[in-house]
């Protein structure tokens, strides 16, 4: 725990940023929590107002501080939409740390951040040796969406339907990628996340295709560490921290023209919260972290911008497909128009655009891990609507929002396919 005196330093300092809120309500409409529990404390106003009286709640009960600011997917959704521009993401960010700085992290999840999550070779261990006893633990839950259920495991899991463990990881099929760039050539480094590696391979798979159809020379490290949001979702800096001085180390030598990933969240990360955490380490590590942020793009917005890729007309006989947007890629990044052009680039699909396309699907990362009922319930609103869309194919930019439709549709039984959009892109080449 800090002490009293650094723990009043940063109330104050977390106090002075919550002035411009007008109190307007517009947060309210636009909260996935608050449809879900129709509670004005999980709306944004209600937080900040909590905050603003967080010493009294720290002394008072800061067990249930932790929790009710919790209640929170830190989708931005409520940022995206306040008039006078509230930073309010980096409020409950910090907010966060501070209350678990005053409690003390979990054990499990000082485990899981700080150790497991900041040694990628432990990480990978640990998932291969997990992947081919999984069966012992999960049964097949539904075929249409390849997912299964693990009944043994729902007092840790509850009843959520995900996919399996890829049998071989992406780094486990390819090891380190490291090609030369020739003059002329664009270098990348790819950055396929923890889901891109560890489960959602194909994704993976077919982000290398694309940037290989495309003559791109490629950097992907066998050993690269989580991006960090998981840790700081969670209100552990020091575990972000540890992760992210594992990836600087690794990219602090390559000479690279971009970082290109298929993760919103991830590509939000680095590109955002890298620099602005970086500081906390040494200047060295800030420099560095701002000029990858400079060079890092979703994927999509790669492909579009850089690449070229164009829309083209859908056949007369076309599948329809819908797309959601994932919160961290349009309302953190501005990127929307990119995935949808990239959808368009197989004439086999034609876009049909869903009600509420940008309404947070429910995940929220950690929030889903604690809050799964109303996980579920937020979405199953974003289920309601892919289905009434008439799409055979549901697509998104971001493999936790992938895992959340699958879990949603699974439940519902329903046929539609959940596919990221380089998946989509992909399967026009050759």
């Amino acid at each position: 725990m800090d002490s009293l005196n650094d723990l009043a330093k940063r109330l104050m300092a977390l106090d002075d940023r919550l002035t411009d809120c007008m109190r307007c309500g517009m947060c309210q409409a636009v909260c996935p929590m608050f449809g879900a529990s129709g509670m004005e404390a999980d709306v944004a106003r209600g937080k900040l107002a909590l905050i603003g009286n967080m010493a009294h709640e720290l002394l008072t009960d800061a067990e249930a501080l932790a929790d009710k600011l919790g209640r929170c997917l830190l989708c931005g959704s409520c940022q995206a939409a306040c008039p006078p521009g509230v930073k309010i993401m980096e409020i409950f960010r910090e907010a966060r740390e501070i209350v678990h700085d005053y409690l003390g992290l979990h054990p499990v999840k000082k485990l899981v951040f700080r150790f497991l999550l900041a040694n990628p070779r432990l990480f990978n261990l640990s998932m291969s040796i997990g992947a081919p006893v999984q069966h012992l633990l999960f049964k097949k839950s539904n075929d249409a969406q390849g997912t299964v259920c693990a009944p043994m495991l729902d007092f840790m899991l509850g009843d959520r339907h995900i996919r399996s463990l890829a049998s071989e990881t992406l780094h486990g099929k390819y090891g380190t990628i490291d090609e030369q760039a020739s003059a002329g050539q664009i270098k990348v480094v790819f950055y396929p996340g923890c889901l891109g590696d560890k489960m959602y391979t194909e994704m993976g798979e077919a982000c290398l295709k694309v940037l290989r159809y495309h003559n791109v020379a490629i950097f992907m490290a066998s050993n690269f560490a989580c991006c960090g949001i998981p840790a700081l979702s969670s209100g552990d800096a020091k575990g972000m921290l540890k992760q992210l001085a594992c990836n600087l180390k690794i990219l602090e030598k390559k000479n690279f023209d971009y970082l290109v990933t298929p993760c919103g969240s991830c590509t939000s990360t680095i590109k955002e919260l890298w620099p602005e955490y970086a500081e906390r380490l040494d200047h060295k590590a800030q420099v560095l972290t701002e000029s990858i942020a400079q060079k890092t793009m979703d994927i999509n917005e790669f492909l579009v911008k850089v690449l070229k890729v164009e829309a083209k007309a859908p056949a007369e006989n076309a599948t329809p497909i819908t797309y959601h947007d994932s919160c961290h890629l349009k309302k953190s990044l501005g990127v929307s128009a990119e995935p949808r052009t990239v959808l368009q680039s197989n004439p086999n699909y034609k876009l049909v655009e869903m009600s509420e396309a940008d309404r947070c699907c429910g995940c929220g990362g950690s929030f889903n891990l604690f809050h799964y009922d109303y996980s579920r319930q937020i979405g199953q609103r974003k289920r309601d609507n892919v289905v009434a869309s008439g799409a055979k194919v549901v697509s998104a930019g971001c493999p936790a929002c992938m895992m959340q439709l699958e879990d949603v549709l699974s439940h519902n039984n329903d046929p539609v396919k959940v596919k990221h959009t380089v998946e989509i892109y992909a399967e026009t080449l050759q």
